[in-house]
């Protein structure tokens, strides 16, 4: 072979490496935007990556998006409602965002809150559990409309996963700074049942997929042997949260809604 054809294959084969790579570094990787309040960020794992919203790389969407081949956008936020997501997390969709899961809800009908009446020594938190109740069933499902249809409005080609929140008790008194009786329990816990059917429902029809934990988390509540749930926790905003063997569980349960 001449030196002349040498160095043209030469070229050649440079050329066509070069393409190749280039191909490989202009596919991006698909879009994984997660959204919503302190169950989907990562509260009660107790390692965060900044300190308002308490994002977690322990959280179910840092350990999902690597395992899918996807890039995070976590925009899930301690404390927010669905009016939050709204105002300071749905910006973050688009046409091209391929994977979407959120948690929200929790926060508007002032569960936590309630939680925490329910823990104070001599009270019966039944009248505050009931007002939760009340706005889960009359106020809720126009809120969660209104989130729903921006993500279905901004990301029309994503699989959404919708994520429920589980049941926190087993009936057990086993935390003696928290005085939540055997009765509160089962109360909080028929609470979570309705708030988790009202989310289902309005999920549902707008035809994404509700990831139910309650049953997966059944024998893993606050006082159960293998706890994916905190109990009372210092600092007390760790409590009634999942914590890194929840949030383990939570990935290998809401990546298949993705997939």
């Amino acid at each position: 072979m001449s030196k002349a054809r040498k160095l043209l294959t030469t070229l050649l084969v440079l050329a066509t490496t070069a393409l190749a790579g280039a191909g490989v570094a202009q596919a991006a990787a698909p879009g994984y935007v997660a959204l919503g309040d302190s169950y989907a960020s990562g509260v009660g794992t107790r390692q965060y990556t900044d300190a308002n919203c308490k994002r977690s790389a322990a959280a179910y969407p840092s350990l999902i998006a690597p395992r899918i081949g996807a890039t995070l956008n976590f925009q899930a936020c301690s404390g927010a409602k669905t009016a939050d997501v709204l105002n300071n997390q749905v910006a973050a969709l688009n046409s091209t965002t391929k994977y979407v899961s959120i948690a929200v809800g929790g926060n508007d009908i002032g569960f936590a809150s309630v939680i925490e009446k329910c823990a104070l020594p001599f009270y019966d938190c039944t009248g505050d559990i009931n007002k939760a109740l009340d706005a889960a069933r009359n106020t809720l499902p126009g809120s969660l409309n209104a989130v729903y249809t921006q993500i279905h409005n901004r990301a029309p080609n994503a699989k959404v996963a919708v994520v429920g929140y589980p049941r926190l008790f087993n009936g057990q008194e086993c935390n003696l700074l928290a005085r939540i009786s055997s009765k509160e329990q089962g109360q909080l816990n028929a609470g979570a049942d309705v708030l988790d059917e009202v989310v289902k429902g309005r999920a549902a029809a707008y035809g994404f997929t509700f990831v139910d934990i309650r049953g997966p988390f059944t024998g893993h509540a606050v006082c159960d042997k293998a706890e994916w749930i905190n109990g009372l926790s210092n600092p007390i905003s760790e409590s009634y949260h999942p914590n890194t063997n929840g949030h383990a569980a939570l990935a290998d349960l809401v990546q298949p809604a993705l997939t």
